[in-house]
Order: structure tokens, then C-alpha cells, then sequence
């Protein structure tokens, strides 16, 4: 997964294709409790293009897109917001692909 470099970058991948964003933090346990399936999230969703988001470092856009819980998932599609699982709780394997498979 590709850690997102710039807001200017967002934009511009949110454009083209199916892309997921996720947003964490490093001091986020719920955060590192799922990272170690993420390959496999990847790898059995390759549709989509995942970029991991720092919320720390991406506050106001976490701000501008009402990511007020980590972890958090957003999904666009050529530029439309298809989808978000987004809040403060832990996430499963199982919950993350299951949000994926119905957008």
C-alpha cells in the first residue's frame, strides 16, 4: 500500500479508477491491530488501488472528508464517492472485505 504524499496526489488518484483510502495513525492500536491483513485485503480486492493516509499528517483533509474515527475507509470511483466505512471502532478482515465487496 502506498502512503499518500500530498492532498494534490488524493485528488488526483481519487480520479481514475477504483481506489481505497485508508486513514490511520501510528499511535492507533485499532490501526496496527489490522495491518498486518492488509496484503491480503489488497491481494483479494485488486480492483481497487489502496493508498494508506496519515491522519496526522493529512488533518484537514481527514477534516474536509468528516474522518473523525481511525481506522477509516473511503472509496471513489473515477472521482464519486462510492463508499465509506468510517468510525472508531475495531475493524476485522471480514468487515473490511465485506465493505468491499459491496460497493
Amino acid at each position: 500500500m502506498e502512503n499518500l504524499q500530498s492532498v494534490q496526489q488524493f485528488e488526483e488518484v481519487k480520479e481514475n479508477g477504483k481506489t481505497v483510502f485508508m486513514f490511520s495513525a501510528d499511535w492507533c492500536g485499532d490501526c496496527r491491530f489490522i495491518e498486518p491483513v492488509m496484503p491480503e485485503i489488497e491481494s483479494e480486492n485488486s480492483d481497487f488501488t489502496f493508498y494508506h493516509v496519515d491522519r496526522d499528517e493529512f488533518i484537514d483533509l481527514c477534516a474536509d472528508l468528516a474522518i473523525f474515527g481511525i481506522p477509516s475507509f473511503l472509496a471513489f470511483e473515477d472521482g464519486e464517492e462510492i463508499g465509506r466505512f468510517v468510525s472508531k471502532d475495531r475493524k476485522t478482515k471480514e468487515e473490511i472485505n465485506d465493505f468491499l465487496a459491496a460497493l
